[in-house]
């Protein structure tokens, strides 16, 4: 068992590291952010069908629930939407440190959605994040869409990750994520149908481009997610939160290898980066000893 943690948590890192890398496939990959959102989810839905099929899973579920899961797959297309724009209008540096914010509104959208209590430190939590927020917008007046875009897109995922809570302990994830990737896919191809945009241009994919989308929706989505649940099967809840909240630190990381004539920012943005990161996992350490109290008690 004691192998089986380690093998879990150092595989842990590894899908988070690839979450960290879908910001830098966002920057490499040339298509408009709402061309790459629908590529990346037509072919992850294509990929968790064979899944699906081949694991035979039960796909039917209640109506109501099918109407909740086509909610969440419109909410995620557009977390990743706003997410790849602000990329594209400001950099990864920006859009990864501004996402860190989702766990203060997961904060608020939680006892929303669970109907419980709103508690104390993660609303100080949510004020020492936002004063880290406000010195990233004091500093790169210049990114200002991208810092919307991005805070936008962090609250989505906050969003999508409050109503999936829901679903995720009753249903298979592989059928959970067919259903959120179809839908989301669905509902942009109906607005791109309307809009005229399903032109040769549209279609006209660079090979280089389609080897990074390719890489987005294998590795990055269908193999990570699912991995990500597997590994929760021997790693308490807190390590792999806490764990998660390393991506944005990969992303950046990455993003200063790869990209350092664009992303290399001000003093001031570190710092106010720094304070958001920090914030997020002292949050995580916080509830860990408060849940901990609570058994012991």
């Amino acid at each position: 068992m004691q192998n089986d943690n380690l093998k879990s948590y150092l595989h842990l890192h590894v899908i988070v590291f690839i979450w960290g890398f879908t910001a830098i496939l966002g920057k490499l990959i040339s298509l408009q952010a709402l061309d790459l959102v629908w590529y990346r989810m037509l072919f992850a839905s294509a990929i968790m069908t064979i899944v699906v099929l081949l694991s035979k899973e039960k796909v039917k579920v209640p109506f109501h629930i099918f109407v909740g899961f086509i909610v969440a797959g419109i909410v995620i297309a557009a977390h990743w939407l706003t997410f790849y724009q602000a990329i594209k209008v400001s950099n990864v540096s920006i859009t990864l440190a501004c996402l860190s914010t989702g766990a203060f509104f997961a904060s608020i959208l939680e006892p929303i959605f669970y109907k419980r209590k709103v508690i104390w430190y993660e609303l100080l939590f949510g004020v020492i994040v936002v004063i880290g927020l406000g010195i990233i917008f004091n500093v790169e007046t210049k990114y200002t869409t991208g810092i919307y875009l991005a805070v936008t897109s962090a609250f989505l995922s906050a969003l999508f990750s409050v109503i999936n809570g829901k679903y995720a302990k009753e249903y298979n994830p592989n059928v959970i994520s067919l259903y959120e990737l179809s839908s989301g896919v669905f509902f942009l191809t109906l607005y791109l149908f309307f809009a005229g945009s399903f032109t040769p241009a549209f279609f006209a994919v660079s090979v280089n481009d389609l080897i990074w989308l390719f890489l987005l929706s294998t590795i990055c989505t269908a193999y990570a997610f699912s991995a990500s649940v597997k590994v929760m099967k021997f790693l308490s809840p807190f390590t792999v939160m806490l764990t998660i909240n390393l991506e944005p630190i990969y992303g950046i990381i990455l993003a200063l290898l790869l990209f350092d004539d664009t992303e290399e920012m001000t003093p001031l943005f570190y710092v106010g980066a720094l304070i958001i990161l920090t914030t997020v996992i002292a949050n995580g350490i916080v509830k860990s000893k408060k849940k901990k109290q609570l058994i012991n008690d």
